[in-house]
């Protein structure tokens, strides 16, 4: 088994489930679930948001969510036609729900290693 095997073998299946309270209903508040971040994602985001890592506006964080945000069966939560309603949403929520997808990593420094 060659490097690229071992890579895709150990490639974490894991996603964190991000609790969104003011999403919620009746029954409970709204979940969703995003996979951990990768070069892929962060590239996607810079061709938009050229200085994406060094100053994170938020139609990128908004970016962010439409491109990782899953419901628990993998779905994507939410399409492009759902950025207005985003844009409109609370800064302290976007940036709540952004921050979770970032999950572990600690620093820029640690994305750029990537």
């Amino acid at each position: 088994m060659g490097l690229a095997d071992n890579i895709r073998n150990n490639r974490s299946k894991t996603r964190t489930k991000i609790v969104v309270a003011s999403w919620g209903d009746d029954s409970g508040p709204a979940v969703i679930y995003a996979s951990a971040l990768t070069a892929g994602d962060i590239s996607k985001i810079q061709r938009k948001h050229k200085d994406f890592l060094n100053n994170t506006s938020v139609e990128a964080m908004i970016d962010l969510i439409l491109l990782k945000a899953e419901t628990q069966d993998g779905e994507k939560a939410f399409s492009l036609e759902d950025k207005p309603l985003l844009m409109r949403e609370s800064l302290n929520v976007i940036s709540e729900v952004a921050g979770q997808m970032f999950g572990d990593v600690d620093s820029i420094e640690d994305i750029e290693k990537n």
